[in-house]
């Protein structure tokens, strides 16, 4: 009953996780050095950034976990962390200090995986109670 469109998603999700992770942090340091960026802006930024690593990892464990075992449980956990990710990708999009054009696409890009993988895990939930 495990999904693997759902399983392949997360896998390629962790991927790009990694290359928006690097790449935002990039760009706040060049935001930092370019840019007339508060100094007070910079750490909440900078933890922000971290907070979101942190629950992309639980993220992914959880769903990744959840769908091998075909539970249920850490499906929902899951599904209830990516809601905490979706909000800090969006304060990346909207609110952090400095918002360059390579924000708005990478963000974009992630708040789309987070759509694809939230509606497989749902089919999944479901396909896993009966």
């Amino acid at each position: 009953l495990c999904s693997v469109p759902l399983q392949v998603l997360l896998y390629a999700n962790g991927l790009y996780f990694i290359f928006y992770f690097l790449a935002t942090l990039t760009m706040i340091v060049y935001k930092s050095q370019v840019f007339s960026y508060p100094e007070e802006f910079l750490a909440p930024d900078l933890t922000l950034l971290l907070v979101m690593a942190v629950l992309e990892a639980l993220r992914l464990h959880l769903g990744s976990e959840g769908n091998l075992t075909e539970e249920e449980a850490p499906l929902g956990l899951s599904l209830a962390v990516t809601v905490g990710s979706v909000i800090l990708s969006v304060y990346f999009l909207v609110w952090q200090t400095y918002v360059l054009k390579a924000d708005v696409i990478l963000n974009a890009v992630l708040l789309l995986t987070y759509g694809l993988v939230s509606v497989l895990k749902v089919m999944a939930i479901a396909a896993f109670i009966r």
